[in-house]
């Protein structure tokens, strides 16, 4: 192990606990809620709340201190926001509380943020193996004929949606040959992982991230950077669990393992 190497997974270590335990990061995450077509109130938020073909809409007045993200004060009427899909994204703010609206598979919700969250403030901290060097390898992707296809599975909330998929890597890690499937994230790929020690010395799956392959198709698995999902830090995030064959048969002893409270 190189000292450069040990210092990058430290800085890539710390900077992870600061964003989930940031004020508004994934601990503070304190409500998804889902959004009909008729308005309706959100419980302890003011106004009424909707979805339409266009986004989430708010109906509220000056005094309900819902501000939306660059506009020059409170909403007083009815305004629009529009979702994290939409590439002109919408936020607003009441007080403290970020307000988020996503959309997923078609369906809008508003999630709330709030920098006063228990979790976040009983956060001590992400526990993890020490960095080995073994646990970083050579992988080889080779990308499915239809590059847009998916594959439903289960999300942390109990429902099933269906998750993009492009390809497999393969490799060889801990003397096995292996593959998974796994996703583009604009050119690095990623994926949805579980293993034998999974639910048992680390949560019950975790995700990766790979560089862009290059022209032969290489890139780098480096599990010591295998990190939680969302839902590890908030009972409201809907993360997919691991696609079929995505569970290896072995413990991989790399990257983090649990959320550490006070």
């Amino acid at each position: 192990m190189t000292a450069t190497a040990a210092e990058d997974w430290k800085h890539w270590s710390d900077g992870r606990a600061a964003s989930v335990s940031a004020p508004h990061g994934q601990l503070a995450l304190t409500g998804t809620h889902w959004l009909e077509p008729g308005p309706a109130e959100i419980p302890g938020l003011p106004g009424h709340w909707w979805a339409d073909g266009e986004g989430v809409r708010v109906r509220a007045t000056s005094d309900d201190g819902i501000t939306v993200a660059g506009a020059d004060g409170p909403v007083d009427g009815e305004v629009l926001l529009r979702p994290d899909s939409d590439p002109a994204a919408d936020t607003a703010t009441r007080g403290d509380l970020l307000l988020v609206p996503i959309e997923r598979e078609g369906e809008l919700a508003l999630r709330v943020f709030d920098p006063a969250s228990r979790r976040r403030a009983a956060f001590a901290g992400i526990s993890a193996y020490p960095y080995a060097p073994e646990w970083a390898v050579t992988a080889v992707f080779t990308p499915f004929d239809d590059e847009t296809g998916s594959v439903v599975v289960p999300n942390a909330d109990g429902k099933e949606r269906p998750l993009a998929v492009t390809g497999q890597i393969a490799f060889t890690v801990a003397g096995e040959h292996r593959t998974l499937t796994v996703s583009r994230s604009g050119k690095r790929l990623t994926g949805v992982i579980a293993d034998a020690g999974s639910g048992i010395d680390t949560y019950r799956f975790r995700f990766i991230t790979l560089p862009a392959p290059d022209a032969d198709g290489r890139t780098v698995l480096d599990l010591n950077r295998a990190y939680l999902p969302p839902c590890a830090f908030s009972d409201h995030f809907i993360c997919p669990f691991p696609p079929p064959g995505n569970r290896l048969d072995f413990a991989v002893e790399a990257g983090e393992k649990q959320v550490l409270n006070r």
